[in-house]
């Protein structure tokens, strides 16, 4: 059965903005894209969590966005960060995202507020209505402190332009109800579910690890593509763990952000009230990255 989101199906780099001296570093920002057009990721998603959007001003938001979207124009898609937990923001930036150029809006369901599901339900639909950029829903209800449940992402699916689910709950349960009643693409928000998510009928990830070695992630979900299972099982075992160093170290972007440094891609620090790793968590992280082989 094909699904409304085909097109995202694959590798989607959730995309760190580099900082320098306290401000977005554009310079390492467009080096960051050229080098994931080299290592043919699909698609880029600027702003996200791994983008430290929560510290990024409205101004920077709207400015990384565009900034990626020149720098991967005709390369690589790009699958914008546009979610907030004021449905008047989350539509202002899902319009800057088009008219930056944007292929699609990665958008969170609202945090701290807590909304009903209907309140879910109104809020992304308030968005389709004023935006008509494919949306892809981000459900993570650890940041954002509620899940949207799986019925209200199927009736979501009945709009024409939410395509696919970045599902982050950790549960197989609820990825294959929306897989069975719907037709969105459903998309990995684990690093380390992706190959147990695409068993169900997922369709890829967005990745966090793909900061890193996304040709490692692009040979994962090909190996499975064509139905080589132990070529993906394997795959699958020598990421896990990085995947859950990046993760299981600290919150993300903090450990990312560590690894960058150490392989040579620094991308500066994070924002407060983010703090990077301690001396020991670095010392773990390198001999996570040797024992991959990529130091």
């Amino acid at each position: 059965m094909s699904r409304k989101g085909d097109r995202f199906a694959g590798l989607t780099v959730a995309l760190v903005t580099p900082f320098k001296d306290g401000a977005v570093d554009e310079a390492a920002l467009r080096k960051l894209v050229d080098w994931h057009v080299e290592a043919g990721t699909d698609c880029l998603s600027p702003c996200g969590t791994t983008g430290e959007s929560p510290t990024l001003s409205h101004d920077e938001h709207e400015r990384v966005v565009k900034i990626v979207c020149e720098q991967a124009r005709g390369k690589v898609k790009v699958m914008a960060g546009t979610g907030s937990n004021s449905t008047r923001e989350a539509i202002r930036l899902t319009k800057a995202a088009k008219a930056a150029g944007a292929d699609a809006a990665l958008m969170v369901a609202p945090y701290y507020n807590k909304p009903t599901q209907e309140g879910f339900f109104e809020h992304f639909k308030a968005v389709a209505d004023a935006c008509d950029l494919p949306i892809v829903l981000y459900n993570i209800p650890g940041r954002t402190a509620k899940n949207m449940e799986p019925e209200t992402i199927v009736r979501l699916a009945e709009i024409p332009t939410i395509v696919a689910v970045k599902e982050s709950t950790g549960s197989m349960d609820q990825s294959s109800q929306i897989l069975s009643q719907s037709r969105l693409t459903v998309l990995s928000g684990d690093d380390s579910l992706t190959l147990p998510l695409m068993a169900l009928g997922g369709q890829g990830v967005v990745s966090v690890v793909g900061n890193i070695v996304p040709k490692d992630v692009r040979a994962m979900i090909a190996a499975w593509n064509k139905g080589d299972i132990a070529k993906a099982q394997e795959w699958h075992h020598k990421l896990f763990p990085l995947c859950r160093d990046m993760l299981g170290l600290s919150t993300n972007p903090i450990p990312l952000k560590a690894a960058m440094k150490l392989l040579g891609r620094d991308t500066g620090e994070v924002r407060l009230p983010l703090t990077p790793l301690d001396e020991k968590q670095v010392a773990s992280l390198g001999n996570t990255l040797k024992k991959y082989g990529l130091l």
